[in-house]
Order: C-alpha cells, then sequence, then structure tokens
C-alpha cells in the first residue's frame, strides 16, 4: 500500500504492485529497495494517460490491450513515472545499491489486475488513473520511505 502523507496526516491510500522477487537493494536482484527515498524527477508530465515510456521517454506508443497483445513480452511503463533516489549512502544509496542507477519508479501498469501483488521487476506499480492523480500531488524532493 502506498499512502500520501502531509506531514503525518494521512491524505490518500493506493494498492500497489512491488517485486516479484521481494525486498532487496542488490544491483541486478528486481527487488523493490527498502529504506529512505526521494522522488528524484517527475516524467510525463502533460502526456496522455496511457502513454508508454521506453527509458524514460515516450516511445510515440499510446497503450492498448492490442498493443499489449502484439508484444506481451515487455515491462510495461505507462502515464507518468517518479523517479527514485536512495537516501541512505551504501544501503540504497552509491555502488551496487543505488536505487537511482537501478532505475527504481513509481509508474503506472496495464495490469490493474495484479495490482497488490508482487509482480514487478522492482519497481512500485500503481493503476493508471491512480499514478496520474499521484502524479500532480506529489513534487520533486518528495520523501519516500519503502518498508
Amino acid at each position: 500500500m502506498l499512502e500520501l502523507l502531509d506531514e503525518s496526516r494521512l491524505v490518500m491510500r493506493y494498492p500497489v504492485s512491488t517485486a516479484k522477487n521481494g525486498l532487496g537493494e542488490m544491483s541486478g536482484s528486481y527487488c523493490t529497495p527498502r529504506g529512505r527515498h526521494l522522488v528524484r524527477a517527475r516524467i510525463g508530465a502533460g502526456q496522455p494517460e496511457n502513454t508508454v515510456f521506453v527509458r524514460r521517454r515516450p516511445s510515440g506508443e499510446i497503450y492498448s490491450d492490442e498493443l499489449g497483445q502484439q508484444h506481451p513480452e515487455r515491462d510495461w511503463i505507462l502515464s507518468r513515472i517518479l523517479w527514485l533516489s536512495g537516501c541512505e549512502p551504501g544501503f540504497n544509496r552509491l555502488g551496487d545499491v543505488d536505487t537511482m542507477r537501478r532505475y527504481i519508479y513509481i509508474h503506472g501498469t496495464p495490469h490493474e489486475e495484479s495490482i497488490g501483488s508482487p509482480v514487478s521487476h522492482g519497481c512500485i506499480r500503481m493503476r493508471m488513473r491512480d499514478m496520474v492523480e499521484l502524479f500532480e500531488m506529489v513534487p520533486v524532493g518528495t520523501p519516500v520511505e519503502i518498508v
């Protein structure tokens, strides 16, 4: 569950999916990193809701069921990206445990039926509309804690 707080007051709560391989910080582990992070970059402002991103850039595609069936092997990153950076040197920042260098994002997914199950390659996946809503409320520098 992702909880958006204002100071200590709960503002919103969203269901999410995390890594199929569980929690962990090592590069190449395909685990979701724990600890204190911050939103280092916001990517996708103004893009259509189902925009497909490849390497953090719009691919020119808009996700549809037909596109998903044509490319079932793709790890879809859709709508918006909140790119995370670890704040704890030696744990989730720098070296072989650097969250940002691992390209760990909070992003939209077309596989909304899997939300709540551990299925990602390390990122935090959200329903498309939830991702767009969260993106509008979260500026660069927002603290994120993954527990």
